[in-house]
């Protein structure tokens, strides 16, 4: 070799060592899109809840709710009446009357035309050390498809404990022209949660507790409060329940709560009048749900609904 070949060599300087990858904190608690249109939240691996909105159903929902021993909190169906109660989707959105026509059930029982709520997109979904939280866009379509109401939802999970999380459903609704659109009286929707077989009263020998004091059906039925708590046995061993929060800012709030001993329990946002959304002025409503294992006193709860109300309102735009 002469020497400027050498000369030549030793100048080239050496290939530099490749710069090692930063691993990235992997996130705790993971909203994971799924095929057939469902999402399923999941802590460490172990979810807590699917949210499901593919076409085929009537109405988007989260099922199951988990709660001690991995058993669902929530069901879908009335256990004593499955046929006519196909609508109790274990946590679900829809109302009886919007425009006229009947988002909350499955089949035209009352004579009113049935309308469908039909997912359009998921704009985005983010994970977190704590939380994680999607956003999607649905219409409420009549029978015919004519889309009378826009809706934004944000469904979003805090991890509390091993067997204690929250989830927080932000809704914003829209008109799609520029005609106003009634909600109109009743006490179906906006939000209702059947609960386990075991957890009713009548079946499992639960309990319903509002904010209140007041206690099962009897006492809770269609009464105003800032929470309603229904929890009951889950296995031989362990209770657990879900407190259905409704946030102060909401429209009406405190809400009166349709309960019943069988199982059920919703929030009424339009029992006591009709409510109307008016072109370019969206409605905007939270709830929250804490599923919690075991029977909570009314100081416990109340400590996490002021938790929940003092919560800032998140932006429903991606």
């Amino acid at each position: 070799m002469s020497l400027t070949v050498a000369f030549l060599l030793l100048a080239i300087p050496a290939a530099a060592e490749p710069e090692a990858t930063k691993a990235m904190p992997v996130p705790a608690v993971q909203v994971i899109p799924l095929p057939h249109d469902e999402a399923s939240f999941q802590h460490l691996g172990r979810e807590l809840t699917r949210y499901h909105f593919g076409s085929s159903q009537q109405r988007p929902f989260c099922y199951p709710m988990l709660g001690p021993d991995g058993r669902s909190l929530t069901r879908m169906g009335h256990p004593r009446d499955p046929i006519t109660h196909t609508h109790h989707n274990s946590v679900w959105i829809s109302h009886q009357n919007v425009a006229g026509v009947d988002f909350w059930a499955d089949r035209a029982d009352r004579g009113q035309p049935i309308g469908r709520i039909v997912s359009q997109r998921i704009e985005r979904y983010e994970d977190g050390d704590r939380a994680a939280w999607m956003l999607g866009v649905n219409a409420w379509q009549d029978g015919q498809g004519k889309t009378l109401l826009m809706e934004r939802r944000r469904i979003e999970v805090d991890v509390i404990g091993e067997d204690d999380w929250l989830m927080l459903v932000d809704l914003q609704f829209e008109t799609p022209g520029s005609e106003p659109v009634t909600l109109g009286k009743t006490p179906f929707g906006l939000i209702g949660v059947r609960m386990a077989k075991t957890i009713g009263v009548n079946d499992g020998g639960g309990r319903i507790l509002n904010s209140e004091g007041q206690r099962n059906e009897k006492e809770v039925f269609r009464k105003p409060a800032r929470w309603v708590d229904y929890c009951g046995p889950v296995t031989e061993e362990h209770r657990g329940g879900i407190t259905l929060m409704d946030h102060p800012s909401n429209v009406g709030a405190p809400a009166p709560f349709h309960v019943r001993n069988d199982g059920w329990m919703g929030a009424c946002l339009t029992l006591n009048g009709e409510l109307v959304i008016e072109p370019g002025k969206p409605l905007r409503l939270r709830y929250g749900l804490w599923c919690h294992a075991g029977e909570p006193e009314a100081a416990e709860i109340e400590s996490h609904w002021k938790a929940f109300a003092d919560s800032s309102l998140p932006k429903m735009v991606n």
